[in-house]
């Protein structure tokens, strides 16, 4: 059983940048879509941005062209960069894989089971 384990959240104002990290033990990329979801108080889960084996992502569009996934495969290792932060993403970010093969869309990732134990991101105005 692979493990999931976040890190780089913070506390960062509007307009600031933070990049998250999840060391993904275990798990190889073959055929897997690692993505990140949030889930804000009292809110259900968001998937944010997947990427596929073959490395082709996709995004919410609420964070469409602020947010770039991304991933080392050497460090087994995935990425979110987060620039021009707003208010409105302060949640807990987990990262989350499932072996889906090619099909690994943004939307489907926070039902994932296999997932980290979150970090929390928190942008003040």
């Amino acid at each position: 059983q692979g493990q999931l384990v976040e890190s780089g959240g913070g506390s960062v104002q509007a307009v600031g940048s933070l990049r998250l990290s999840c060391a993904a033990s275990g798990y190889t990329y073959s055929g897997y879509c690692m993505g990140w979801f949030r889930q804000a108080p009292g809110k259900g889960r968001e998937g944010v941005a997947g990427i596929a084996t073959d490395g082709t992502t996709t995004y919410a569009d609420s964070v469409k062209g602020r947010f770039t996934i991304s991933k080392d495969n050497a460090k087994h290792t995935l990425y979110l960069k987060m620039n021009s932060l707003k208010p409105e993403d302060t949640a807990m970010y987990y990262c989350a894989a499932a072996r889906t093969g090619l099909y690994c869309s943004a939307g489907s990732i926070q039902y994932f089971v296999a997932r980290g134990q979150g970090t929390q991101v928190t942008v003040s105005s």
